[in-house]
Parts: C-alpha cells; sequence; structure tokens
C-alpha cells in the first residue's frame, strides 16, 4: 500500500494487475481492504486496478466535525433534512479524481459500489475527461423517490448500539444478514472486517460521509447529460438501496445497462463475481475515450 496527495487530503491506496486502468470506489464506511480480493483478482486479470480508502476511513486523512448521532440521521434521511455537513460526495468525487491525477492517469473506467457508486456517479458527472466507462452496483441517484431504505430496516438502525472496537465485526455480520442477499458469504465477509478492524477503526467517519450522503443534491440531472457507456448492478433483495435506486439510475443515463440478481442484497455476492466483471468489462470495452 501505498499514500498520495490529493485534493488538499492524504489518500491511502492499493494497485493490482496492468492494463487499461480502473478504479474502484468503495461504500459507507468500507475501506479498501473490503473489497473481495477473487473480485479484484478476476478484474485484474485484464486492468490496472486501483483500490483506496476514501476520505474519513481506513488510513486516509480523517475528519474532524462532531458527528451526528444515529438517531439524528435517521430523522434525516426521513425529513430529507440533513443535518451540516463537513462535505459533500461531490467533494470525495474530486478526491477520486485527483487520486487518478496524482497517479499520472488521465482516464479511467471507474466502478462505484454503494456510497461509491454516488462517487463514481459524481465524479462522471464533474470530472467527465476522467471518466472512460461508469459502472454504478447498489446505488442511486440521490433524487427523493427512488432508492431508500426499507422501512423494516430504517427502524433497526435507528436502533442499533454505537459501534466500539470490541463489537464491531459481530454488529456488521448482524447487519449484513439482514442486508446482505440469499447468496450472502458470512465467512468471507467475516474475515473481511477482521482484516479492516484490525487495519482502522473510524466510527466517527462512517457517520460523517452518512452526512455527505444525506446533503448531497439530486444527481439524475447530471445522469441525465453524461455521454459514455454505463452499467447499472442491484439485487433485488438490497433493504438499504431498494432496487428502485438502480432502475432510476439507468433510467437517468442514456443508453445503460441495468443488470439485476434475484439473490443479491446489499453485497456482492460470489456467485455473481463472474457475471458482474464480465459486465464491466463489457461496458469498459464500449469506451471511445482514448487514454
Amino acid at each position: 500500500m501505498a499514500a498520495v496527495s490529493a485534493n488538499g487530503i492524504t489518500i491511502e491506496y492499493e494497485e493490482r494487475g496492468s492494463g487499461p486502468p480502473l478504479l474502484l470506489v468503495m461504500g459507507l464506511g468500507g475501506q479498501l481492504t473490503d473489497w473481495p480480493g477473487g473480485f479484484i483478482d478476476l478484474l485484474a486479470s485484464h486492468y490496472r486496478v486501483i483500490v483506496f480508502d476514501n476520505r474519513d476511513i481506513g488510513l486516509s486523512t480523517e475528519f474532524t466535525a462532531p458527528p451526528a448521532t444515529r438517531g439524528q440521521l435517521v430523522k434525516a434521511f426521513v425529513a430529507r433534512r440533513p443535518p451540516p455537513a463537513e462535505y459533500l460526495i461531490s467533494d470525495m468525487a474530486a478526491d477520486a479524481a485527483g487520486l487518478l491525477t496524482a497517479l499520472g492517469i488521465e482516464a479511467a473506467h471507474v466502478v462505484g459500489m454503494s456510497m461509491g457508486g454516488m462517487i463514481a456517479q459524481a465524479m462522471a458527472i464533474d470530472h467527465p475527461a476522467k471518466v472512460r466507462s461508469l459502472t454504478s452496483i447498489m446505488s442511486k441517484p440521490g433524487d427523493p423517490r427512488s432508492g431508500g431504505i426499507a422501512p423494516k430496516l430504517m427502524v433497526r438502525l435507528a436502533r442499533r448500539p454505537n459501534a466500539t472496537r470490541e463489537t464491531a465485526v459481530d454488529d456488521a455480520i448482524a447487519l449484513f444478514r439482514v442486508i446482505g442477499g440469499s447468496s450472502y458469504d458470512e465467512a468471507e465477509h467475516r474475515a473481511r472486517q477482521e482484516i479492516s478492524l484490525a487495519r482502522s477503526f473510524r466510527p466517527h467517519g462512517q457517520l460523517r460521509q452518512t452526512v455527505a450522503i444525506a446533503a448531497s443534491p439530486d444527481r439524475t440531472p447530471g445522469l441525465e447529460r453524461l455521454e459514455l457507456p454505463t452499467l447499472v448492478v442491484h439485487g433485488l433483495q438490497d433493504p438499504l438501496v431498494v432496487p428502485s435506486g438502480g432502475i432510476a439510475t439507468a433510467k437517468a443515463v442514456r443508453g445503460s445497462r441495468l443488470l439485476m440478481f434475484p439473490d443479491m442484497g446489499h453485497d456482492l455476492p460470489k456467485t455473481r463475481w463472474p457475471e458482474i466483471t464480465e459486465a464491466i468489462q463489457a461496458v469498459a470495452d464500449r469506451s471511445a475515450v482514448p487514454l
């Protein structure tokens, strides 16, 4: 692993493979170590894969604003009145674009998962020259009508205890038993969670990232202006970002491909890695942006 300065912060990153650059953007609270190694390996057989820690998570720059409580965040999502944000999704997109520049990469295929999908969308909108193709996985465009949290899950999230280092892994597993699909692999997820916990523990950073999601504007108008190969992947069992989020994203981007799996929730099931990575390669092959 290594670190670079970009967009006024320090970003920790790692690379694997060779070929055209492909940037993987992780979701809420996730570190670069939370990408399944086998999933990266499938992509690294064709691409120079770059993974990194978003701001406020892992080993990248940590911010300092007092975080909102989980209860305040749930109320904000319900009332659509977010608390003040220290940064927005667009700032995180600028981080990712800055990372590419710092690595001497003119443009890359960009794949984002959950909040990472929102960041990838914002990259394509705000930094179009940096994005050769866009893949948005289990994400949403940020409009108030699509991709919300299932009501039963909202109640459960409001009642979750505050994270501690001692309970962090078990808490994450308990959550993913609910949001993961029928093909969710608990043992593999637990192993990744233990690696990530040993590396870094920043629950306040996750809360600040949640505020950034809530405070960021609707990306639909920007997505409607995009003219680049786009893939949207979503699980039909996803209760955290319900499937309407993926449908709305695909509807917004002209010519995009929508790929939905009946056994996928808010996770990347191992059984679907070959299909997802092949679809990513197919949309990347459609790119006409020169390197």
